[in-house]
């Protein structure tokens, strides 16, 4: 699910409050994928290759709900798995407080 991103429109589904189970869901190449809305599902049906694209490289920071680039994000690790968090280091900070439960909101 790309960590909770709407493909089309690139928000994050936690930030904006969806629940995943009753968020719009549309299947491309045997992946499902999560949408903000019906309208963002029916936008990416016409070119699913493109909005994907758009967003390969993005992530939600566990913490501020934040969409980034993965450029634009730090590193850690949680588990022997690496977690994308945004730059700020109270997010950091607050990450290593609660990791468990910050991942949890965001499906992982």
């Amino acid at each position: 699910m790309n960590g909770g991103i709407c493909p089309t429109c690139s928000c994050s589904l936690v930030r904006l409050g969806i629940d995943f189970s009753s968020a719009p869901l549309e299947t491309h190449d045997g992946t499902e994928y999560r949408f903000c809305c019906g309208g963002c599902a029916e936008t990416f049906r016409a070119n699913p290759a493109a909005y994907l694209a758009e967003i390969a490289d993005w992530v939600v920071c566990p913490v501020c709900l934040g969409e980034k680039p993965r450029a634009m994000t730090v590193a850690t690790e949680r588990n022997g798995a690496e977690v994308r968090l945004c730059r700020c280091p109270g997010c950091l900070r607050e990450f290593q407080r609660r990791p468990d439960e910050l991942l949890a909101r965001l499906g992982g």
